[in-house]
């Protein structure tokens, strides 16, 4: 083979490769040997079928085959010979061959930075805590307590408001036709609960029971049938009853409702749930200070491929919630105008995951078979429990799937033995103020892979087929619910 480099800037290289016909050639007698023992004709004893008749009937796919497999081989020599680390897979191209000739291939490709030692030393971080108080205690019972509220039927006469329940019966058409999922009767929604297409909920505020009202939405963008995809649609609603919230009294009542003692023991679970909630802010707080330092002591050069790809995933992430706002189209108009930003974002991710990706190498962090084996069971639970072993394998064998699914917990380990490099003041603050330092740095995005969120939104669930109602979470048990808090 013979290789020819036609372009080696910055990152990127490109190289000209010269497959000879005789050694595709000898491929090709190789693969002939190979099946000619299996090949039946009439006429002919098994395996004994000559070789010229194999070519003849067999030989435009076998020849593509060995042309396949010599590029393969030619390119997999290449990137040893030439000591190249992919940044993401080369691009490959036959620009010349065919029977009888050489074949010639172009390779392009981009290769991963050389990564400059890290500069870990003088690392300063604050610690914002915040103690489980009983008022921060109280505040999480009632959350829970608000979350179990109950109705009672309303007057008569009295409007729906935002709060109250509405059962319903409604018929929805698109340019006057009913689609399928577009009829419900005897649904109940909570007004404001979001659990209906936006806009639909609103237009049910002042209904009363018996009304009839014509309700008008639009689907999203990115619902999940594609011919409702941003259609107008009109709903006949029937309004059935509306109903009142009962306030719940978070008492030994309601604990015991849940499968508990009392209410002591309900403080005593909601404490350690507001302790858990408290430190992940309080991580998420010092990542972020760990990882602004980290980004503004290293700059050095990153494949614009895996930019490329970084930020193609923050901007369909940002085209989803952007068709949830009340003007899509203003809020499309503001990120255009922002889309070098969230460019330079999809850099700085790209960057401090290699520079942690090194960090973690060269100081022995790692992922024991055990751990990547928790990851991958907790990974395929997601699945039905027939397709869960399908999973598995899907892992076993693809070395880019499971570096995936191992990038997030890597990540924290490395995350881990920096806070552990670094000098950390601690300081008591309130939740408040914790949320507040939190959400002050939303404009950031930090590392890229590590599964959590670091500044982007949360996405918005999707809506479940063409219906009016959003998929409503499964209700776990009283008892679970309350281990769970």
């Amino acid at each position: 083979m013979q290789t020819v480099e036609t372009l080696n800037e910055g990152l990127k290289r490109a190289y000209r490769l010269t497959i000879s016909a005789k050694d595709i050639d000898a491929r090709v007698d190789e693969e002939l040997k190979s099946i000619a023992p299996q090949v039946r004709m009439p006429g002919f004893r098994p395996g004994k079928v000559p070789t010229n008749l194999v070519r003849k009937m067999h030989g435009a796919q076998i020849e593509a085959q060995a042309l396949q497999s010599a590029v393969q081989a030619g390119v997999q020599q290449l990137m040893s010979e030439q000591n190249l680390r992919p940044a993401m897979q080369p691009s490959v191209e036959l620009t010349e061959g065919g029977q009888g000739k050489d074949a010639v291939v172009t390779v392009e490709v981009e290769t991963l930075p050389d990564v400059p030692e890290a500069k870990i030393e003088g690392l300063k971080l604050e610690r914002l805590t915040v103690p489980a108080d009983e008022a921060a205690i109280d505040a999480a019972v009632d959350r829970l307590a608000s979350g179990q509220k109950s109705f009672d039927p309303a007057p008569a006469r009295r409007k729906a408001e935002m709060g109250d329940l509405v059962v319903m019966d409604y018929e929805g058409t698109v340019d006057g036709e009913p689609f399928e999922g577009g009829r419900g009767e005897g649904m109940s929604v909570e007004l404001g609960s979001g659990r209906l297409i936006p806009g639909f909920e609103d237009q049910l505020v002042g209904v009363k029971a018996n009304d009839e009202k014509n309700v008008t939405v639009t689907f999203p963008d990115d619902y999940p049938v594609d011919y409702l995809k941003g259609r107008e649609a009109k709903f006949a609603v029937v309004v059935n009853e509306v109903q009142t919230p009962k306030p719940v009294k978070a008492d030994d009542e309601f604990a015991r409702s849940m499968g508990l003692e009392g209410i002591d023991q309900l403080r005593q679970l909601m404490k350690g749930q507001v302790e858990q909630e408290m430190g992940g802010l309080t991580r998420t707080h010092m990542k972020r200070q760990l990882l602004d330092q980290l980004a503004e002591s290293h700059s050095f050069p990153v494949p614009d491929s895996m930019v490329d790809a970084e930020f193609d995933q923050i901007w369909r992430q940002l085209q989803h919630e952007a068709s949830h706002e009340a003007d899509p189209k203003a809020a499309l108009a503001e990120m255009e105008g922002e889309k070098d930003d969230y460019r330079g974002i999809a850099e700085r991710r790209v960057r401090l995951g290699l520079l942690l990706s090194d960090l973690g190498q060269k100081n022995g962090v790692e992922i024991s078979q055990q751990e990547m084996n928790q990851l991958v069971m907790q990974a395929a639970q997601q699945y039905r429990p027939e397709d869960r072993q399908k999973f598995v394998e899907y892992i076993q064998n693809e070395p880019m799937a499971a570096a995936q699914l191992r990038a997030p917990l890597f990540e924290d380990k490395v995350v881990d033995f920096l806070f552990g490099t670094a000098e950390i003041s601690d300081r008591e603050v309130t939740r408040e103020a914790l949320e507040a330092a939190v959400e002050a740095e939303d404009t950031h995005v930090h590392g890229p892979g590590c599964g959590h969120d670091h500044g982007e939104k949360t996405k918005p669930k999707k809506k479940a087929a063409a219906k009016a109602e959003k998929p409503a979470a499964k209700k776990a048990p009283a008892k679970k619910a309350a281990k769970k808090a």
